[in-house]
């Protein structure tokens, strides 16, 4: 995968039938972690999902609290503060989504049959790129997440899945309940929220099986209106 000027390190597991993937999912990990603490997650997935490319990449930058460690990181949250969390996202936006681009273009797959799959800090890279750049996937499956600032608009491109721990103590779970609420109140919104009682800041297999209930099941508002004509009533969103 060729992104710009960044040597980025990244994981790749492919079909296992050797023909080209026909869907695209990228796994963005959270905050001081790597691309390898997805792998499990990466293949719970592929069960369903055996014709897709599955892209994990490593963060962009080395983990800057705790340089002794290996981890890595899409932003600094070195003194971060609601304040300043957006422009830093914003400053971390423009290779991010070229990375996004380079995985679609390497495997000639388009933003329709694109899902980001992100946890904590990388939830918020792929909820605030889709904002940014309308339409950029198909799916966002947010794992602990939250975005920097809500939008003011969103895409009907993108259908969005919310999946928190009741339990989070690093980033509450209120914050995905606003963003499924917010979402599902503005035009062309379309979003679900699952919330895991008894759980933490974690991937944890009960959000895995709901995260997977969403991919399978889940059919995008824009979907049925085009089936049923515009005026037709959405399928509810349930929580």
């Amino acid at each position: 995968v060729q992104s710009g000027a960044m040597n980025i390190r990244l994981i790749q597991i492919l079909p296992e039938s050797g023909e080209p993937p026909k869907q695209l999912m990228i796994l963005l990990h959270g905050v001081g972690a790597s691309a390898q603490d997805l792998v499990p997650l990466a293949h719970a997935l592929r069960e369903s999902f055996p014709a897709a490319a599955f892209v994990l990449p490593d963060g962009v930058e080395p983990f800057d609290a705790s340089p002794a460690l290996a981890g890595r990181q899409w932003f600094s949250i070195q003194g971060v503060t609601e304040e300043d969390r957006p422009a830093r996202v914003r400053a971390a936006l423009p290779a991010f989504v070229e990375l996004i681009r380079a995985c679609q273009r390497h495997f000639g797959i388009g933003e329709a049959a694109t899902a980001l799959i992100g946890f904590s800090q990388g939830s918020i890279m792929a909820l605030e790129a889709c904002a940014a750049v309308p339409g950029l996937a198909g799916r966002v499956l947010a794992f602990s997440g939250r975005y920097a600032r809500l939008p003011e608009t969103v895409s009907p491109l993108t259908s969005y899945h919310f999946l928190h721990g009741a339990e989070d103590a690093v980033i509450a779970a209120s914050n995905s309940r606003a963003a499924f609420e917010h979402l599902s109140s503005l035009e062309g919104g379309d979003a679900t929220l699952d919330i895991a009682d008894g759980v933490g800041h974690e991937v944890h297999e009960a959000l895995v099986d709901r995260a997977l209930f969403r991919l399978t099941h889940h059919v995008p508002v824009r979907i049925w209106k085009e089936a049923m004509g515009a005026g037709a009533p959405s399928p509810s969103r349930d929580n």
